[in-house]
């Protein structure tokens, strides 16, 4: 999690950046989903967003950050800025607007949405208060279509290998795979997520021995059943 603070004239506006792994929710807005998968020859994709509380009204903007973090124009969001009234749902509209992607692996970037709570300044005058905005951040895959194997098959094709004091990760498929619930025997590894027909690795607890089970989260944010790792 990071923060970021900034204090004038008695007010204090903190950001919040979410990683959220289970349903996307910061400040009473929510989205309908924790990932999106958007079709490489899609015109457009949507991800819904609500306003989960009685009586909150905030200030919601929308943008999209490439791979490495940094925001990026390849993609348009409308309403880049909107206000969301208490109870009430708007769609943003994902359109991609940058140039030819791979056509043989899936193109990572991210979503993110920030809700900043309206304020009565009236009512704040010279008063010191702590006013939070939280940005929430999803996964946004861009899919050719015809890649192959499917997706729900992808995950058994993981590869797994024992390297010194790591577990090295080889992912031959043209998918990105979050890798969770990762065991090597009794101990617990770390999360990660390999990038199409790449290889990564995770450190390896002392002790560490026996088969390596593992699951992955699938397209609709669920946590596929725990298989056994193939071993190199």
């Amino acid at each position: 999690m990071k923060k970021f603070s900034r204090k004038a004239g008695g007010v204090m506006l903190c950001l919040m950046t979410l990683l959220p792994f289970c349903a996307s929710a910061s400040g009473g807005i929510t989205l309908n989903t924790t990932r999106v998968i958007y079709p490489q020859d899609a015109k457009q994709s949507s991800v819904s967003v609500r306003n989960t509380s009685e009586k909150g009204t905030f200030l919601v903007q929308s943008w999209v950050e490439n791979k490495d973090g940094s925001k990026t124009k390849d993609f348009v969001i409308t309403p880049p800025l909107y206000t969301s009234r208490p109870g009430s749902e708007n769609i943003l509209r994902v359109i991609y607007s940058g140039s030819e992607l791979p056509r043989d692996r899936e193109s990572l970037y991210f979503l993110n949405t920030k809700a900043i709570p309206s304020v009565d300044k009236a009512a704040l005058e010279g008063k010191n208060t702590l006013i939070l905005a939280a940005v929430t951040r999803i996964k946004l895959f861009v899919r050719p279509a015809g890649l192959k194997p499917s997706s729900d098959d992808a995950p058994s094709a993981l590869r797994f290998k024992r390297a010194g004091e790591k577990l090295e990760i080889y992912n031959p498929t043209p998918y990105y795979l979050t890798v969770t619930n990762l065991k090597a025997g009794n101990k617990e590894l770390k999360d990660i997520m390999v990038a199409p027909m790449a290889s990564d690795s995770v450190p390896l607890p002392p002790g560490s021995r026996g088969d390596v089970y593992f699951s992955t989260v699938n397209d609709f944010g669920g946590v596929t059943p725990a298989q056994k790792g193939v071993m190199q």
